[in-house]
């Protein structure tokens, strides 16, 4: 039987010692995200998935900075320019607001499903008034 201290597993790396530096996450100053976006712009089609790769960025970064430029938040004088845009606090009417047109939506998609399926009903009743009507004057089927 083996104990812990009989484990020869074969590792590189001393007992207690951590066996990887764990990777950090890049952070993108923002005059670089200026950069990146308008190089990405101005590139042709063809070109713009080649200036991601040499930068090993995704598209959803340059859309990221590309939104953020855009309202005004990514400039070359951002204070902090590792943490993403701050977006304003919602105050409780703002919330509720939100809550309500949200379910006012859902009630409305709801009452449109309702309507559908009442007029799908009332056509299925129409039709079997119209069979078992003309079912009622049809004479049976003389057998020979």
């Amino acid at each position: 039987m083996s104990t812990p201290s009989d484990d020869q597993s074969g590792s590189s790396t001393p007992p207690g010692a951590d066996p990887a530096p764990r990777p950090s996450r890049r952070v993108f100053s923002p005059e670089y995200k200026l950069a990146i976006v308008a190089e990405y712009e101005n590139a042709p089609n063809g070109e713009k998935g080649a200036i991601l790769r040499r930068e090993g960025l995704y598209s959803s970064h340059v859309i990221e900075w590309t939104r953020a430029r855009d309202a005004g938040v990514l400039t070359a004088r951002s204070a902090d320019a590792g943490t993403p845009p701050k977006r304003p606090k919602k105050t409780a009417e703002q919330l509720e607001l939100e809550k309500l047109r949200r379910e006012n939506e859902k009630l409305k998609s709801d009452l449109s499903k309702t309507r559908i399926a009442l007029d799908i009903m009332g056509k299925a009743r129409a039709l079997l008034e119209g069979l078992s009507g003309s079912a009622e004057n049809d004479e049976p089927p003389k057998t020979s």
